[in-house]
């Protein structure tokens, strides 16, 4: 028996696939900032702020960490509507990613923050520096520059975790490639698309992730280029 692929009917509902991968990149523009910006804010109070703070951020992370993104995905969307809190899905997935993202971001951000060395903030305070300025200058902007490229392959690994949002009732590239899998029963072909799409997605995250990191981080990516070329010699 020769097995036949058939891809005319998965090709006429590019319009369904075109609409999930819109949800999919919609998604991430609202959780990447928000997650980002949560993350700074645990990763300050985690080494900066006195107990008990550190101790409950560090309970959030190892728990998200620690536990699988679709357990936390259900806990979020089904478990707020058990306790009489019901939240629509994008809300619902939107909170899961979000909160997923920061964990795991907090734990790098954490890495670089520990990298500065304290003869750099004795430095700033030499200057006179504001704590505000200290903090952003000395401490946030050097460690978010050492640990770009960890942090830019955590928002693409958010960017494919979005696909368990397909478990909730939400228009993502997931959910579009399974609702055209039930209604033509070509399942191989179904699931060919969205792997090539959600590859080109990674890629231009990275291309432009790193552009990013070259503008808000210039000295230090010119010392890692010089770093490279000296290895080279």
């Amino acid at each position: 028996m020769k097995a036949e692929l058939h891809f005319q009917t998965i090709f006429a509902s590019w319009q369904l696939y075109a609409e999930g991968l819109l949800g999919t990149l919609g998604l991430l523009v609202c959780v990447i900032p928000l997650g980002f910006a949560l993350a700074v804010a645990l990763a300050l109070i985690r080494k900066l702020a006195p107990e008990p703070f550190p101790r409950f951020v560090t309970v959030y992370v190892e728990f998200l960490r620690n536990t699988p993104f679709i357990v936390q995905l259900f806990y979020i969307y089904f478990g707020l509507g058990s306790l009489g809190f019901p939240i629509p899905p994008v809300m619902g997935a939107l909170l899961a990613l979000t909160l997923n993202l920061s964990a795991y971001s907090t734990e790098i951000i954490r890495a670089g923050i520990d990298s500065i060395h304290k003869s750099q903030l004795e430095a700033g305070l030499s200057l006179a520096m504001t704590r505000m300025q200290l903090y952003r200058h000395v401490v946030i902007m050097p460690a978010l520059g050492k640990v770009w490229p960890a942090l830019s392959s955590q928002f693409v690994l958010t960017m494919l975790a979005t696909s368990v949002c397909s478990f909730i009732p939400v228009t993502d590239l997931m959910a579009a490639t399974k609702f055209i899998e039930a209604n033509t029963s070509r399942g191989f072909e179904a699931y060919l698309i969205p792997a090539p799409l959600y590859l080109l997605v990674a890629l231009l995250m990275k291309w432009a992730l790193n552009r990013l990191g070259r503008t808000l981080f210039p000295a230090l990516q010119d010392a890692r280029s010089a770093s490279a070329s000296k290895g080279l010699g």
